[in-house]
């Protein structure tokens, strides 16, 4: 009876860039991610990193917030690797499972929400 419920002998491979993790397939960082990170870093001010841990839904990522609250979040190789790049480009990074994501990246969030539905989106 339960043969039917077991995997044939045949194996899945997952994509070339993803990682299986538990039941969910995570994308693993690119050099896209490097990139959109870069630029976000160079066109913003005060701009702070969180670097949250990986789940069982998504890798490490990488949370920048702008003095404004304006945010981006891509995943990275490694909370290593997302601290260096941190430094590397003068921007101060924290751990954001200690101090969780700043109020003004909230308050951004609700000002856009706003916006879109003043708009009628």
């Amino acid at each position: 009876m339960f043969d039917r419920f077991r995997r044939s002998g045949r194996t899945s491979r997952p994509a070339r860039d993803a990682e299986r993790t538990g039941s969910t397939r995570v994308r693993a960082a690119d050099g896209e991610d490097v990139r959109h990170l870069e630029e976000f870093v160079r066109t913003r001010q005060g701009v702070e990193g969180f670097v949250e841990p990986r789940t069982a839904v998504s890798d490490v990522t990488l949370l920048l917030v702008a003095h404004d609250g304006e945010w981006t979040r891509r995943r990275v190789p490694s909370v290593r690797w997302a601290h260096e790049f941190a430094n590397r480009h003068r921007v101060p990074s924290y751990d954001a499972a200690v101090v969780g994501v700043p109020q003004r990246m909230r308050d951004y969030n609700s000002r856009v929400k706003a916006e879109r539905k003043a708009r009628g989106y």
